[in-house]
């Protein structure tokens, strides 16, 4: 993490997770950083005994998904089922109900994720965690049988930069 902080990256995102490959992890941190920044990190990435490959998707077609869990509150009837409706708007799921509380879990790209915290915002938001990004290039384009990539965020939020996701294989 002090190779990215050293160059002046902001970690958005952190997930790790197993591979098909036994003994392989894949890394996948979303950070703010220009291309050249992108690059010279990239560089640094190589020298690290364990990572087996960085590829740069950032002009390739990918795809890329963000799990959450949202506890609104939902204090009578009418707001639950408005709450319900919006949820199945979104092809999310309710995956909890409490007396006070409805638990939602949704699935999609991050503005997909960011549109719905925002419609839920009104009702109330009780507790909200996310998964961070994970993402993988589509159709015939694969990685390396050991590889990662690097790929940029399609914007988050309107107001502010696109980050990138970089995605390192390690094992």
């Amino acid at each position: 993490m002090s190779l990215f902080r050293q160059r002046g990256f902001a970690i958005e995102s952190l997930t790790i997770g197993r591979t098909h490959e036994p003994h392989v992890s894949r890394l996948t941190l979303v950070v703010d950083g220009s291309k050249t920044a992108i690059e010279q990190v990239t560089k640094q990435l190589y020298k690290v005994i364990e990572v087996r490959k960085v590829s740069d998707l950032t002009n390739d077609s990918k795809v890329e998904r963000e799990l959450a869990l949202i506890k609104v509150f939902s204090r009578n009837s009418s707001m639950r089922a408005e709450i319900m409706q919006v949820v199945d708007i979104y092809r999310a799921r309710i995956v909890d109900v409490q007396q006070n509380s409805l638990t939602v879990e949704v699935t999609g790209p991050s503005e997909k994720v960011d549109s719905l915290v925002q419609l839920l915002r009104p009702y109330g938001i009780k507790e909200l965690v996310r998964t961070g990004v994970v993402a993988m290039a589509r159709g015939t384009v694969t990685a390396p049988k050991d590889g990662a990539v690097t790929a940029p965020r399609q914007g988050a939020m309107a107001s502010r930069e696109p980050a990138n996701l970089v995605a390192i294989s390690s094992g």
